[in-house]
C-alpha cells in the first residue's frame, strides 16, 4: 500500500532551534539504536516510521553500527525510504555517526580520516541517499589529532555528503577544542548528542555549557536510561525486556535502591497525570539547552505515549527539587 503522509503531521508537533542554527528540530525525535536490525520484523519497523512522520518527528537518529548485526538499522531504514519516504526527502533530517567499532583491523573504529569518511560513504549506500543533514564523530578519539577528526567532517560537508557537523560523547573540554577548529574551517557545527536523563546527568558537568558557548544544540539519547525510567522495570525484569536479554543494560544496575528511586519517581509522575517516561522525558527538555529528545520506539503504542510528552505540564520548583532530593539520597550523581 502506497504510503501518504499525513496532511496534518505538523500541527501538533513543537520544533526548536538548534542553537544558533537556522534548524529546527522536533523536541522528540526518533533514534534507531536498537529497535531497528534485524532482530525486529521491518513491518513494525515501517509502522513506527509511518506514524513518527506523521506525528511531526522529522529527525531520524543512526549510527554506522545501529542494529544488530551493526550496519542493519541504516539498511532496513534504507529499505523502507525508498519504498515510503523518498518523495518527503527534503521534509527529513536524517543523521549518521561513525566512531564505535564497525569492521576489523586498523581503519575499523574511532577517529581518523580514513575511517571516518569511509564509514560514512558505506553509510550513504546501504541508506540509498546522496547525502545525510548531520554527519557525527561519535565519540572522542584520544589517540587521533583532533584537527584530523575535525578535518575529516569538514571534508564530508565539502564533498557534499552531509550538510552540517556534529559531535558525540565528547568531553567538555574536547567540544571547545573541536569548536575552534571546526570554526576556522569554517564548518557548519550544529550539535553534540550525549547521554543524559534523571540518572545519568554528566552533561551538567560542562557539556551543556561548552555546547551552549559553541552555539550548538544538545540532543539527548537514552533518556529513559534504557528503559528504566518506565514502568517495564517497577515489578521485577520482564523475559523479553533489554536487561533479561543482557544488550547493554544489566541486571546489576537494578538494586534495590534504584527499584526504590524508581517507585518514588513514578510516584511524583502519577500525580503530574503522567507516566513515568513522559515525565523522565518532560525533565529533560526542562533545560532550554536540549533542543530534542532521542527516543527508541518497538511500536506505534510506545511512541504515541512517548510523544505525549509535548503536553507535559510544567515543573514547579518543588517537583524539580523533589527529583534531585529523591535522585541523591538513592545514588544518582549530580554534578
Amino acid at each position: 500500500m502506497v504510503y501518504l503522509a499525513a496532511e496534518g503531521r505538523y500541527g501538533s508537533m513543537h520544533y526548536q532551534r538548534c542553537g544558533r542554527s537556522g534548524v529546527l528540530l522536533p523536541k522528540v525525535s526518533l533514534g534507531l539504536w536498537h529497535n531497528f536490525g534485524d532482530t525486529h520484523p521491518i513491518e513494525t519497523q515501517r509502522d513506527v516510521l509511518r506514524r513518527a512522520f506523521d506525528l511531526g518527528v522529522t529527525h531520524i537518529d543512526l549510527a554506522n553500527n545501529y542494529g544488530p548485526p551493526p550496519g542493519s538499522a541504516e539498511s532496513n531504514f534504507g529499505t523502507i525510504f525508498a519504498q515510503d519516504f523518498r518523495p518527503y526527502r527534503d521534509e527529513l533530517f536524517i543523521a549518521s555517526k561513525a566512531g564505535y567499532l564497525m569492521w576489523p583491523g586498523p581503519y575499523g573504529e574511532f577517529g581518523s580520516r580514513k575511517y571516518l569518511l569511509a564509514s560514512l560513504d558505506q553509510s550513504l549506500t546501504r541508506m540509498g541517499l546522496d547525502y545525510v543533514d548531520v554527519f557525527y564523530s561519535h565519540r572522542f578519539d584520544p589517540d587521533t589529532p583532533l584537527e584530523e577528526t575535525m578535518g575529516a567532517l569538514d571534508t564530508a560537508v565539502r564533498q557534499g555528503k552531509a550538510l552540517y557537523a556534529g559531535l558525540s560523547n565528547y568531553p567538555p573540554e574536547a567540544i571547545e577544542r573541536a569548536a575552534a577548529i571546526l570554526k576556522e574551517l569554517r564548518t557548519p557545527y550544529l550539535i553534540n548528542q550525549h547521554p543524559y536523563s534523571i540518572l545519568q546527568r554528566g552533561v551538567e558537568g560542562g557539556v551543556l555549557e561548552a555546547s551552549a558557548q559553541a552555539g550548538v544544540g544538545v540532543i539527548a539519547f537514552s533518556p529513559l536510561a534504557q528503559g528504566q525510567l518506565t514502568d517495564r522495570y517497577l515489578k521485577g525484569v520482564p523475559a523479553d525486556s533489554r536487561m533479561a536479554l543482557g544488550h547493554f543494560l544489566k541486571r546489576d544496575v537494578l538494586t534495590e535502591q534504584r527499584i526504590s528511586l524508581l517507585h518514588a519517581l513514578n510516584k511524583l509522575a502519577e500525580g503530574r497525570g503522567q507516566t513515568l517516561a513522559q515525565m523522565a522525558l518532560a525533565w529533560v527538555l526542562r533545560d532550554p539547552r536540549v533542543v530534542s529528545v532521542l527516543i527508541g520506539a518497538s511500536s506505534v503504542a510506545q511512541l504515541e505515549q512517548n510523544v505525549a510528552v509535548l503536553d507535559s505540564p510544567a515543573f514547579t520548583d518543588a517537583e524539580l527539587a523533589e527529583i534531585d532530593r529523591l535522585s541523591a539520597e538513592n545514588g544518582v550523581e549530580i554534578p
